[in-house]
């Protein structure tokens, strides 16, 4: 999967950073931001070209981290600066000492990763008791393979498609010409029990409507106005058991 980001690093730069695109700027960068909010040490993992990174640094935290395997990615991030270090790596494998972090976001970055449970077990290990996991998803329900808005004539109805949401599998997508990534679907009881099983317990979600630039790219967007496109989870680390006496 590296490889297919590491081809197509240019058009995610410049469609969906640097104030590009109306669901970073309106939506995922606001609410990463309150849920920032008091952090010292943190690690944003699949940091791209380092905007959610930039991001904790501009709010004031400490020590800000990037981690990506994409290394065109990151030539952007260490050009554009801002305050946060960077190094390639991967979710699975975090280059980040135990219990080191106050707070760990994923933007984004599950839906590529073919094994989310040793990325979560990563997430866990590397942040303090106490510590937050930010964890921003396609919604998995909503957007599961197949989903999208039906305009029946038939019965004459409108209404929106959910696909194969049970079944967990990957499918690659073109989203522009000759741009194809991999997308892989789990339902989300698949990653709310992963969390529970490392002690990352679910605090806070969020399912917000798609922001108002974004619907307005496309008439027809404007129909699905009511089915959210991003799940929002903030979760917390369980502090460590007391020793028995």
């Amino acid at each position: 999967m590296t490889d297919a980001w590491e081809r197509n690093a240019a058009w995610w730069i410049e469609g969906f950073t640097d104030g590009a695109d109306p669901e970073y700027e309106e939506q995922i960068l606001p609410l990463a931001a309150v849920h920032l909010a008091g952090a010292a040490r943190v690690l944003d993992v699949g940091t791209g070209e380092g905007q959610v990174a930039r991001l904790a640094a501009h709010l004031g935290a400490d020590l800000v981290a990037g981690v990506d395997p994409t290394a065109a990615q990151l030539a952007t991030a260490g050009d554009r600066a801002g305050g946060p270090r960077y190094v390639r790596g991967s979710a699975e494998r975090l280059p980040v000492r135990d219990a080191s972090v106050d707070v760990v976001v994923a933007c984004l970055v599950f839906e590529h990763l073919t094994d989310h449970q040793a990325a979560i077990a990563e997430v866990s290990r590397v942040l303090r008791p106490g510590g937050r996991f930010l964890f921003f998803l396609n919604h998995p329900l909503l957007q599961s393979p197949g989903s999208g808005w039906i305009d029946d004539h038939i019965l004459d109805e409108q209404y929106w498609r959910v696909g194969s949401y049970l079944l967990e599998d990957v499918t690659l997508e073109e989203l522009a010409p000759g741009v194809v990534l991999p997308f892989v679907h789990r339902p989300l009881s698949h990653y709310v029990n992963a969390l529970a099983d490392r002690g990352l317990l679910v605090v806070h979600m969020e399912e917000p409507a798609p922001p108002p630039g974004f619907l307005a790219r496309a008439v027809e967007y404007v129909e699905a106005a009511t089915i959210p496109r991003l799940l929002f989870l903030r979760c917390e680390k369980a502090p460590a058991a007391p020793p028995r006496a």
